[in-house]
């Protein structure tokens, strides 16, 4: 599978502004992680154009994230700053 508990750990631990490591409630590890998997649907639908149930669970990890991102530019925009300049989006 493509994100095992490794993976998710290392991603926790690149993108945790918090004090601990285990932090995967944090909103920057969680919009690091819908990251992941948004690019990892991507390229599943850049090869398999018609598959509408993955392009259906994008479109709802998108909005996750977005709304993610709303909320932590509501309450404190340097982390919101940080963490979109991290992971490259919103360019």
């Amino acid at each position: 599978m493509y994100l095992n508990s490794e993976v998710k750990s290392e991603l926790f631990k690149e993108h945790s502004f918090s004090k601990s490591e285990k932090d995967t409630g944090s909103p920057e590890s969680q919009v690091a992680l819908f990251s992941h998997r948004i690019k990892h649907l991507t390229e599943h639908l850049k090869m398999h154009k018609k598959d509408v149930s993955t392009q259906r669970g994008l479109t709802n990890l998108v909005g996750k994230r977005r709304r993610l991102l709303k909320y932590l530019e509501n309450t404190d925009i340097a982390r919101y700053r940080a963490i979109i300049k991290e992971l490259g989006i919103r360019r």
